[in-house]
């Protein structure tokens, strides 16, 4: 306890407190932790959880890889069933799942990556030597690895040595750090499951493609390889001979995935933080890219990869990345400064918030009022005339997702944005119909994003995160059943002056 009393605790907690717990408001668990130890909790919660085929698919698929993993590594059956019931435990005490559970990807991957080399050899396919360094011709006109390593030096080798043998390894747990306190609840769950499904997917391309890097093609040049060859540490053997040290030529040597040149996973990896550091700090944008691209070049450098292999890793991150964004990851609010700051979750809806359905869907009723074949009583489905207002109003508003409820709704308060005056008039061709605030709440006609209702009152369950299909989701619409006459009419003036309210 004397510890705990003691300046070198409580200064730093002092500090933290006053930076970050108090953005908390009373009450407010959304972004609380769980410290409860007792099994029974978590093993209620699988019980009674309504699974998603999404979750079915997620989990089965996850599981037969480490099922995969569990038979084919070569060690005593009873060690690995101990290992397997550890690794189970984590999951089952809430204190550790919260984290563990949506880890999984990221264990996945690690356990398929060591255990890669343990597959039996008449199992791989055979080892592609030609094709890359074929493609790297066909579409840059060169090796762009050797031309990078043509000329090199100490000073070079020690800044191609920072990123690739250092920051790889330290960034995703510092992005990690950045998204837990400054991102809103649940996104460092985002982070685990795009993080973890990049590699893990990289490493089963690798292993059905199997490719040989440039280091290969500098020693062997094109003859046949096969999975007996060691690895090599290419450029990293001159920062040993640097240093003095056995650190990079054991580890690529006798690295589980030899010949795993395609995609880079250097290049998923520093992708994959960038595009999470944007999404969090967009003002650095051009700062996080500059660290991808000195990345790049540290591969090519040190001959590890062909530029080939850096698209391929960069396009995997990106797919993987606006899968998570739209499917899992909330909205920041950059408004708010911490994940403390926050009292909801908001998420986007992919389907109300695309611009193509609510073009089509628009034109389609305006087409048929011009025909004359509207029906009063019924909008055609999908029709969303709050995005033509949103398209016309963006330049005098903040983007989507960066103002809080409160303003919004003072906002929307405001006789200027009050629906049927001229202002809205104004923004459209096409008026917004009326509102009625008796029978229907205030929504936001800012906002496209959905607006999944969390619980406050109890630590959110660690399964949360995964089953947005049950989530409820509040979408702003303007579109209402009025008729183009009543969207039309003015007031009557009380004057005969000229309307000088602007168009």
């Amino acid at each position: 306890m004397s510890l705990l009393r003691s300046p070198v605790v409580q200064k730093p907690y002092q500090l933290f407190h006053y930076y970050f717990l108090s953005e908390k408001r009373p009450g407010n668990t959304l972004s609380d932790l769980s410290f409860e130890t007792n099994p029974k909790l978590t093993i209620n919660q699988f019980l009674h959880r309504s699974w998603s085929y999404r979750e079915i698919l997620h989990y089965s698929f996850l599981s037969s890889i480490i099922f995969f993993v569990f038979i084919i590594f070569p060690a005593n059956f009873f060690l690995k069933l101990l290992i397997l019931s550890a690794f189970i435990t984590c999951f089952i005490i809430p204190l550790t799942s919260q984290f563990f559970v949506h880890a999984l990807p990221i264990f996945t991957w690690l356990a398929l990556f060591f255990s890669a080399g343990k597959i039996p050899t008449s199992w791989k396919p055979a080892i592609s030597v030609k094709v890359l360094p074929a493609m790297e011709t066909i579409l840059y006109g060169d090796n762009l690895s050797n031309v990078l390593a043509t000329i090199t030096s100490t000073l070079l080798d020690i800044w191609a040595w920072l990123p690739y043998g250092l920051l790889h390894f330290s960034a995703p747990f510092v992005v990690a750090a950045f998204i837990f306190v400054f991102a809103p609840p649940t996104s460092l769950r985002s982070y685990g499951f795009a993080f973890g499904y990049m590699n893990l997917l990289g490493v089963m391309i690798q292993i059905l493609f199997p490719a040989a890097p440039p280091w290969y093609k500098n020693s062997h040049g094109l003859e046949p390889a096969n999975y007996s060859m060691s690895g090599s540490p290419g450029g990293l053997a001159r920062i040993d001979e640097l240093l003095g040290v056995d650190m990079y030529t054991s580890t690529f040597s006798n690295s589980p995935v030899v010949f795993g040149a395609f995609p880079s996973l250097h290049s998923g990896c520093s992708v994959m933080d960038v595009l999470f550091l944007c999404w969090l700090f967009p003002k650095y944008t051009v700062l996080w890219w500059g660290y991808a691209s000195w990345l790049w070049w540290s591969t090519m450098y040190l001959t590890h990869h062909y530029f080939i292999d850096l698209i391929g890793g960069a396009a995997l991150s990106f797919i993987v990345f606006n899968y998570t964004k739209y499917m899992h990851l909330p909205v920041i609010n950059h408004k708010l400064f911490c994940r403390w700051s926050y009292t909801q979750i908001e998420r986007i809806d992919i389907i109300n918030s695309d611009p193509l359905l609510n073009y089509s869907a628009n034109y389609n009723q305006v087409e048929d009022i011009e025909m004359g074949t509207v029906d009063n009583n019924h909008s055609l489905p999908g029709a969303n005339f709050s995005y033509f207002y949103n398209k016309s109003v963006a330049n005098d508003m903040p983007r989507l997702g960066s103002r809080s409820r409160q303003q919004s709704r003072a906002d929307l308060s405001e006789p200027s944005l009050a629906v049927g005056t001229s202002r809205l008039r104004s923004t459209s061709s096409l008026s917004l119909g009326a509102h009625n605030e008796e029978e229907e709440p205030a929504r936001d006609d800012v906002e496209t994003f959905s607006q999944s209702s969390m619980e406050h009152s109890s630590v959110p369950s660690v399964f949360d995160g995964e089953n947005y299909n049950n989530e409820r989701r509040n979408i702003s619409s303007n579109a209402s059943n009025s008729s183009l006459d009543e969207l039309i009419e003015e007031p009557t003036p009380t004057n005969n002056k000229p309307d000088t309210r602007s168009r």
